[in-house]
């Protein structure tokens, strides 16, 4: 007997209908399984066939939420606009994640700006009232911040080449802006591959520098009450103490010299026939003048140069006719010292500057005829000198 053969069971109505929607033709499957409802999905119902992303379902919070960040982003652009610029907080928070970062998106910060002229030499002239323009530096100097370069020393206006090098990398080196100021012959910088700075200086009348000078050399400054015999150690009781019409008719060394051309290699320069009197250093230092020096003040007229130096510095110089008005702010005798010409024997004396006295009383020995204090104005100080000018 031949065996039948064993058919499939036939799938239940409800299977049947999963594998044939349509009602009959291809038996191709539902992938994903029955639509949502059961329900056929007639004419178009292969659109219905795409799986849903989950992706797309937004609940009611997930909105409010994209809601407010829109809301956080448009304030924050608001105040961008605003404000020139970003949020500070937001500046903090940058620095705070990293300063590598916030560099790379902002670049580096801002270069400090520096006023003009940044650089400024004031070579000054001996016995030409620098002693008083130096403490009005320094005060100037911590009120309005440049940098004031000095010197230690004081008694070497002529260098070699090498030593004009030396001096000029150093000053070219300071922190800018800056003020530097020494006893120094000219100095050409752009001689040696440097910046040409601004100069500024103060001259007096020859002869009035003579006799500031030569009592100078027997009695010293404010700085010390032995400062003198530091200076003159050599010299004897009665020489300093020599009356300087004595001194002159009597033809002594020091007074046959006035050195009246000591004011001109200040502005000649460094070259050897800038030290020798004559018509080429004359006109060589009226040259530099002309190309060099900003402004070269008149000691006799001590407050319209300060005034002027207000003008044309006021980085360096602003206010500094009222501190030099001010007995508070400096010993008015420093500028006496400067400014005043000594009775025949007289000594120039002034007081230190601590605690800044209404009197400036002499504390050194000084001949008879000295004064015991000085109690004047600036006012005072620039009409008697013009007084003694003209008489």
């Amino acid at each position: 007997m031949k065996k039948k053969q064993q058919q499939p069971p036939a799938p239940p109505p409800q299977q049947q209908q999963q594998q044939h929607p349509g009602g009959g033709g291809a038996a191709e499957p539902w992938p994903h399984g029955v639509p949502l409802g059961g329900a056929s999905p007639g004419p178009g119902g292969w659109k219905r066939r795409l799986p849903r992303l989950p992706l797309l379902r937004f609940s009611l919070r997930d909105y409010g939420f994209c809601m407010a960040t829109l809301l956080v982003f448009c304030l924050g652009s608001l105040f961008y606009q605003l404000g020139g610029g970003p949020p500070r907080f937001l500046l903090d928070l940058r620095q705070y994640l990293g300063n590598s970062t916030y560099l790379d998106d902002h670049g580096p910060p801002p270069s400090k700006v520096l006023p003009f002229p940044s650089q400024v030499v004031y070579n000054r002239v001996g016995k030409c009232g620098s002693r008083t323009v130096v403490l009005l530096l320094r005060i100037l100097s911590e009120k309005h911040g440049f940098n004031l370069v000095t010197s230690d020393i004081h008694n070497k206006t002529r260098l070699t080449k090498n030593e004009q090098m030396e001096l000029i990398k150093n000053i070219s080196t300071a922190e800018q802006p800056y003020l530097f100021t020494r006893h120094v012959h000219f100095l050409n910088f752009s001689r040696f591959g440097g910046d040409q700075p601004v100069y500024i200086n103060i001259i007096r009348d020859p002869v009035n520098r003579f006799l500031s000078n030569y009592f100078f050399r027997r009695f010293g400054d404010w700085r010390g009450e032995q400062n003198h015999m530091i200076r003159t150690p050599s010299m004897r009781q009665e020489e300093r103490y020599l009356d300087i019409n004595e001194c002159i008719l009597e033809n002594y060394p020091e007074c046959s010299n006035p050195r009246l051309f000591y004011i001109i290699p200040y502005f000649c320069g460094q070259h050897p026939r800038c030290r020798e009197p004559g018509e080429w250093a004359l006109e060589r230092a009226k040259l530099n003048v002309n190309e060099n020096f900003l402004l070269v003040g008149i000691l006799e007229e001590l407050e319209d140069v300060l005034l002027l130096l207000e003008r044309f510095l006021p980085h360096y110089f602003k206010g500094v006719l009222s501190i030099y008005k001010d007995p508070g702010a400096m010993c008015l005798c420093c500028a006496a010292d400067e400014m005043q010409q000594p009775a025949k024997g007289e000594a120039l004396a002034s007081a230190p500057l601590d605690n800044a006295p209404k009197e400036c009383p002499h504390t050194r020995p000084t001949p008879p005829r000295s004064s015991s204090s000085c109690r004047t104005s600036p006012a005072s100080h620039s009409r008697r000198s013009q007084t003694s000018a003209n008489s």
